[in-house]
């Protein structure tokens, strides 16, 4: 530009040196029209005018118009004036026109010149008629009615133009649009036959012209109409316009055509009203072109109506006069527009201006704009709208060989359409089209042949807007290309799309090239049927993206970033170069089926009768036969590894009614150098051939049923792929399937050929999947019919793949499988050795796949370690030498702790084991080897005697003191007791003693879930709660309680009356009452013989934790010392109590009868001497059916046979015979003694004494009807029960400490075991019952290292408890185990071979079973050592009664 510039500079400088008289123009030449002409070249239109004479002088207010006033100062029109010929008005006032006054010059041509340097008013209802009216004035108004008309009243047009046409057509006159012309001419277009054309195109911004007159139908007389005249106003200040401004053209009438509208220029800095201003043309014959506005009003409030359409036809309505031109000059916009008249006449469009460039041209209701002259350029700098069917061609169609360009900021169309005859260059910056079309039809010509669109920004097409050319089409921008949807079309002969960042082809719009029924003007591509190389363009294509007529592609869609298809994409040879994305939805399609060649290389045979073969491509075609005559198919050819070839067809050799089939086109996305990134496909990608059917259509013309030509099927044609990854959906179909032949024996076509070609196949680590496949890939030949043969299928290949890699889709290796070669062939990928698998070990692919051996592998379960898939415990197994190994060196593990854990309890605790029964002298004190169970205070004397010389009664309270059954007193006061308390005070104490001993409701709650989840703490904290009730009994006697019920001032005194206690295992609980001392009653307290018969209770309840013991404190032995000797005494409660811990609970018929036996054995034989007799009994049960079990002591009678030592399974004696049958009778008696009976009716009521004593006598007889209730514990007895001691307690404590060690290894081996199942079978083994799995192990260590033989066994007792009840827990892992087992379907279950441990899955009950066996024997050697702690002295089992007194 800046060269440009330069030159025409120095042009000038030149000329004006060589021509100095230029310099000397007068400045009056240098008027508008001349500045005007600058700025347009070449227009086709004659020449302006010259320059009109000077003014005549102007005309006088009063004298020359009538008016009052003066033009200098204020001149006022009052009443009509008719004038005869042109005025000129000037001064310097102001000229008003009053209201309903006409001021009329009605000559044709006729002018009146205003030109004043006030204000202008024409009044309301006033009218000017001229041919010619200008107004300069500072302020004009038009007020309502008013008009300024010169509507056929025009003068002469300017010379040589043909505005007003010729002949006796009846046309209309042209102007600003051409006139119409009704002539029916078949040999033109419509558009080609105008009357009167335009002109004054390069004054349209000041347009100066007068209107044509319209043609004539009669030779004779003149019918047109004239044309309008013009309008000037130029206002330097204010205007206003609510009247008229008319420069109509004139009616012709039914024989003359309607004048063309004139000329209207209307300039202002501010414009308001809402009048009319009109320039069309006039109605006729036929209407006349619409005249030319230009408005320049910088300011315009109000929009006023301005028409310039053309006139109507009456001879064809539907063919008005071409709309004129509006010109508004502020915005620079041109405006054509029809007002909705049907038209086929056009308004020119000539050379455009470029200095300054118009910024907005209109072309809309029915206006038809053309720009006629060749080589033509549309440019403005802002948009170019046509809407409501505008049309706007370029060219002439008989003469299409120009190219025209089209450059604006916008190209908006809206049911409008552009045609072009030639070639469109066109350059905006948005194209939106909506039910539209732009028509591009090149004519043929090759020099002109391709077109250009484009749209930096953004091309729309919405509503069946369609893009449609014969010859070549480039669409290209920058933004985004979207068909939106049904209907929207761009199709073309050879269609390239380029450099869009996005392309969306909506559902049913549709991308075309070549057209489908293309006509003999199109210029259609040259296919490369017939050659056998590959067109290089193809695999390598210029980067160029231009048109190319040269290259082979028919559709390409280049430099595209992304491209999204729910439409169709159709073409011969389709190609998608440097695109990135491609995604073809499961509406869309891109198909180049039928689209190939008719012939090519593959092109079927014929027989004689006309039956023709398939053709072939990547399969050979199918055979036609018929009566016996075959004839082969087309061969097959081309490279399957890199195919590029079209699909051949049935050949040509066929009469042209008959027809023939085309082979499939080729579609190739990406190249060799720029391959797509992704291919998304859920739609259709297709390059078929085509099949013969009987309604094909060639042309226009069907095939008839008689016809003797049947041609084969077309084969496959190609679809080649350069690209990265590829998914395909599941509705995706991939498809270059042969076509089907004729009927009548004529062969199918082959199938064609797929292929992929990977580009930068990730490899090992980085390795991802390159395609997702779930849709169908065809690339089978045709069906045949009748007796025709069917095509070979063709084939579909994969780029070679990597190592590890295999397959068209370069997957990875199956698992177990590895390739170390490169290739596609899934032969390639060999089994892995088996020897390398473990057993429980599964091979796996991995990322890239696997090129070398060994091949990786995973274990079946995370419970399984690399490398040899073995669990935790295995490892811990084999890392000491398997199984036997491990648990030899277990065991001497074993071994060695439990003896440095023996050493470290003798160290510790000491040696408890006595070393066996030693005899003792009859008499001498017991020493040392005495067991804790024969007296609870281990001592012959105390310091306390004084307590038994005041002693009156021990009441034992009733129940076993459990949290459903606690301690309770009856209230009724036993006799014995009567006589030294008050009555009322003492139920009152027994109702506060029963309330202490009952126990809260959570207590129990507490006990109960203890019991369900962890019954060893329930034991623990039932003992915890009986010993503060215990105590809390103790403190409300000994401190609370006043003892208001004793009859004893001192005792009440003292509070030293009444005392509690409790038996060691705080089950059995009674009250002591004492004497105060100052009663004075001589039989009190009574004497032991006076007690009798006397009830000695068990404490315990005959289970494990409770075992029955006579207990014998310092009052029951002082008061025995009456008749006994202490130390008989002791030995008997002592050897009573050994038999009693074997008694269970829940089999009392059996274990009660030992104690039976050494009562009459051991007991009675050695009481007889101090006239005393024991008998087994049990006592009233209380209300919840307990019994309590004890002794009944009473005195023997002398006159008595000598009780039968012998066998207790008989009668035992006449007194133990009387006494088995007796029961209780009184059930107020309870745990009490009888009330004291004077010695002498002691021999006569001693039965009935005996009777009321207890609840029934035990005797071998009754022993069998007995009721002993048991539980569901009752199992757990075999294991946990009280036995004999055995001594060796050092042997025993080793064994234990050996098996508790060896316990806890298997419960934490077996615990690795369920850890290789499955953590939730942890989380059951250690929870079901919570750490019970756990806690035998500090259990046991804490009874093992306990001091004293008491806290040894009750500790060793409690870790018995958690022993037994661990094996839920183990019972649990069992269930797991074999849960586990059963449900691996794949696991291989070996026969138990005992001597071939593996370790395996097989084994998984070794460890549980080996625990239960473990706790088993666990449980009788902790029942040893309890009984080694408790009988030291194991002489207390001697079943000689010497040796058993002598000791």
């Amino acid at each position: 530009m800046a060269r440009f510039l330069h030159f025409a500079f120095c042009f000038i400088l030149v000329a004006l040196t060589t021509n100095p008289s230029l310099l000397r123009a007068d400045d009056d030449e240098l008027n508008d029209s001349d500045s005007d002409s600058n700025l347009f070249h070449q227009d086709y239109s004659p020449p302006a005018p010259p320059l009109p004479p000077p003014r005549p002088p102007s005309v006088s207010c009063t004298d020359d118009l009538g008016g009052v006033g003066s033009l200098d100062t204020t001149c006022q029109i009052v009443s009509d004036a008719n004038l005869i010929g042109d005025v000129y008005i000037q001064g310097r006032g102001n000229f008003y026109i009053l209201p309903g006054v006409r001021f009329h010059c009605a000559t044709p041509g006729c002018s009146i010149i205003v030109n004043i340097t006030g204000n202008f008013s024409l009044g309301n209802s006033s009218s000017i008629f001229a041919g010619d009216f200008e107004l300069v004035a500072f302020n004009a108004s038009f007020h309502n009615g008013s008009v300024v008309n010169t509507t056929a009243l025009a003068g002469k047009p300017p010379p040589q133009t043909s505005g007003t046409p010729q002949g006796i057509d009846g046309a209309g006159g042209g102007h600003g649009g051409r006139g119409a012309c009704c002539l029916v001419d078949r040999t033109k277009l419509p558009e080609d036959v105008w009357g009167g054309d335009a002109y004054s195109w390069s004054s349209l911004q000041k347009p100066c012209s007068f209107g044509s007159r319209g043609g004539s139908t009669s030779r004779e007389v003149d019918y047109g109409g004239l044309g309008g005249g013009m309008v000037k106003l130029e206002i330097r200040n204010y205007l206003e316009v609510n009247g008229s401004a008319l420069a109509d053209g004139g009616d012709g009438g039914s024989k003359g055509g309607g004048g063309s509208g004139g000329s209207i220029y209307i300039k202002a800095q501010r414009m308001t009203g809402s009048g009319r201003i009109s320039a069309c043309g006039g109605n006729g014959y036929a209407g006349g072109g619409g005249g030319r506005v230009s408005i320049d009003v910088f300011s315009r409030h109000d929009d006023p109506a301005v028409i310039v359409h053309g006139g109507s036809s009456n001879a064809c309505p539907e063919n008005a006069g071409g709309a004129g031109t509006l010109y508004d000059a502020v915005p620079r916009s041109l405006i054509i527009s029809n007002h909705n008249k049907s038209t086929d006449t056009e308004t020119l469009l000539l050379e455009f201006p470029y200095q300054p460039l118009w910024t907005n041209i209109y072309v809309r209701n029915k206006a038809r704009a053309t720009v006629p002259l060749l080589w033509s350029r549309v440019q403005v700098q802002g948009q170019i709208s046509l809407l409501c069917d505008g049309v706007l061609s370029f060219g002439l169609q008989h003469y299409a060989s120009s190219e025209f360009e089209l450059l604006a900021e916008e190209l908006l169309m809206s049911d409008s359409v552009i045609k072009v005859y030639g070639a469109l260059r066109m350059s905006v910056k948005m194209f939106l089209m909506w039910n539209s079309k732009m028509l591009i039809d090149g004519g043929g010509e090759e020099a002109v042949e391709t077109s250009l669109l484009e749209a930096s920004n953004l091309i729309v097409l919405r509503e069946s807007s369609v893009i449609h050319s014969n010859a070549n089409l480039g669409v290209r921008g920058q933004g985004l290309l979207n068909l939106s949807g049904a209907g929207d079309w761009i199709q073309a002969q050879r269609l390239v799309l380029s450099l869009f960042y996005s392309i969306h082809v909506g559902p049913g719009s549709v991308l075309r090239g070549p057209l489908e029924n293309a006509t003999s003007d199109s210029v259609t591509p040259k296919l490369y049927c017939e050659n056998e190389d590959c067109p290089v363009e193809l695999l390598h294509p210029p980067e160029d993206c231009n048109v190319n007529s040269s290259l082979s592609f028919t559709l390409q869609i280049c430099r595209v970033e992304d491209i999204n298809i729910l439409g169709h994409i159709k073409g011969s040879v389709v190609h998608f170069h440097r695109a990135r994305t491609i995604a073809v939805h499961s509406t869309g399609m891109i198909t180049a089926s039928g689209m190939g060649c008719t012939g090519g290389i593959g092109s079927g045979n014929v027989l004689s009768n006309g039956i023709g073969s398939g053709g072939g491509h990547g399969g050979k075609g199918g055979a036609a036969c018929n009566n016996g005559s075959c004839v082969e198919g087309g061969i097959s050819y081309g490279n399957a590894k890199l195919p590029c070839e079209l699909g051949s067809g049935s050949g040509s050799g066929y009469d042209i009614t008959a027809g023939s089939t085309a082979g499939g086109g080729i579609i190739v996305m990406g190249s060799v150098e720029h391959p797509l990134s992704s291919l998304t496909v859920e739609g259709l990608v297709t390059s078929d051939g085509e099949s013969f059917e009987r309604n094909t259509v060639i042309g226009k013309l069907p095939i008839a049923d008689g016809l003797s030509g049947y041609p084969g099927g077309g084969s496959g044609g190609t679809i080649l792929l350069f690209l990265r990854t590829l998914t395909l959906g599941e509705s995706a179909n991939l498809s270059t399937v042969g076509g089907y032949g004729s009927s009548n024996g004529a062969g199918a076509g082959g199938g064609g050929r797929i292929h992929f070609h990977w580009s930068d196949i990730p490899t090992g680590d980085v390795y991802q999947p390159i395609a997702s496949v779930e849709g169908n890939i065809h690339a089978r030949g045709g069906r045949g019919r009748d007796q025709g043969g069917g095509g070979e299928d063709g084939t579909v290949t994969g780029k070679a793949c990597p190592k590890g890699l295999y397959g068209t889709f370069c997957e990875e290796c199956p698992a177990g499988t590895y390739k170390n070669v490169i290739g596609s062939d899934g032969a390639l990928c060999q089994n892995c050795p088996a020897e390398e698998l473990p057993q429980r070990a599964v091979y796996i692919s991995v990322r890239g796949g696997v090129a070398e051996t060994p091949c990786p592998y995973k274990c079946i379960s995370d419970r399984y370690h690399m490398p040899n898939c073995y669990t935790a415990l295995e490892e811990l197994i084999y890392t000491f030498g398997g199984p036997w190994l491990f648990g030899l060196l277990l065991i001497g593990l074993l071994i060695l702790l439990a003896l440095v854990l023996s050493v470290a309890r003798m160290k510790f605790v000491g040696v408890d084991e006595s070393p066996g029964p030693a005899p003792t002298q009859h008499g001498s004190q017991i020493d040392h080897s005495f067991p804790f169970l024969e007296s609870l205070n281990e001592v012959l004397e105390t310091n306390r005697a004084e307590e038994s010389h005041s002693h009156v009664h021990r009441m034992y309270f009733m129940g076993p003191n459990t949290f459903s059954e606690p301690w309770h007193l009856p209230h009724t006061p036993p006799e014995q007791i009567k006589e030294i308390v008050y009555e009322g005070p003492f139920n009152t104490f027994v109702a506060e003693i029963n309330a202490i001993a009952t126990y809260q409701w959570w207590e129990g709650a507490m006990y109960s879930i203890l019991a369900v989840l962890a019954y060893p703490l329930a034991i623990s904290w039932q003992q915890w709660r009986r010993r503060l009730k215990l105590q809390r009994l103790r403190e409300f006697v000994r401190s609370e309680y006043d003892h208001a019920c004793l009859r004893s001032c001192r005792s009440r005194a003292l509070y030293e009356g009444i005392k509690v206690n409790a038996t060691s295992d705080l089950m059995l609980a009674y009250v002591d009452f004492f004497l105060g001392g100052d009663e004075k009653r001589t039989d009190l307290p009574p004497r032991l013989h006076q007690r009798f018969p006397m009830s000695l209770p068990f404490g315990g309840d005959g289970s494990y934790m409770a075992p029955f013991c006579l207990h014998s404190d310092n009052i029951v032995t002082s008061l025995m010392s009456q008749s006994i000797p202490p130390t008989t005494w002791y030995r008997m409660v002592a050897g009573l109590n050994a038999q009693l811990r074997l008694v269970c609970r829940g089999r009392l018929r059996v274990t009660l009868l030992p104690v039976l036996r050494w009562l009459q054995s051991h007991a009675n034989p050695a009481l007889r001497n101090y006239g005393v007799h024991v008998d087994l009994a049990w006592f009233q049960a209380t209300a919840c059916g307990y019994r309590h079990y004890g002794l009944v002591v009473y005195a023997r009678e002398e006159d008595n046979d000598p009780v039968s030592v012998g066998s207790i399974d008989g009668a035992i004696g006449n007194e133990e015979s009387r006494a088995s049958s007796i029961y209780k009778e009184d059930s107020s008696v309870h745990l009490i003694e009888e009330p004291l009976i004077s010695h002498s009716h002691r021999s006569n009521v001693n039965r009935v004494r005996r009777k009321r004593a207890c609840g029934g006598i035990v005797d071998a007889d009754n022993l069998q009807t007995l009721e002993d209730k048991r539980d569901i514990f009752y199992p757990l007895s075999f294991m946990l029960h009280n036995t004999k001691p055995v001594g060796h307690q050092d042997l025993v404590g080793l064994v234990i400490s050996m098996l508790l060690l060896g316990d806890f290894s298997l419960v934490l081996l077996t615990l690795l075991q369920v850890y290789s199942f499955s953590l939730v079978d942890v989380f059951l083994v250690l929870f079901i019952l919570p750490f019970g799995f756990l806690l035998p192990f500090p259990a046991g260590i804490n009874a093992l290292f306990s001091h004293g033989p008491r806290r040894s066994a009750g500790l060793a007792r409690i870790h018995a408890l958690w022993n037994v009840t661990s094996l839920i827990n183990v019972v649990v892992a069992f269930i797991c185990g074999y849960v586990h087992f059963n449900s691996q379907a794949s696991s291989k279950k070996h026969p138990l071979q005992p001597w071939n441990i593996s370790m395996d899955d097989s084994e998984w009950w070794i460890f549980p079973a080996t625990l239960v066996v473990c706790k088993i024997f666990q449980s009788q050697l902790i029942n040893w050592h309890v009984a080694n702690l408790e009988i030291q002295d194991r002489s207390l089992y001697s079943n000689d009664f010497e040796l058993f007194w002598q000791s």
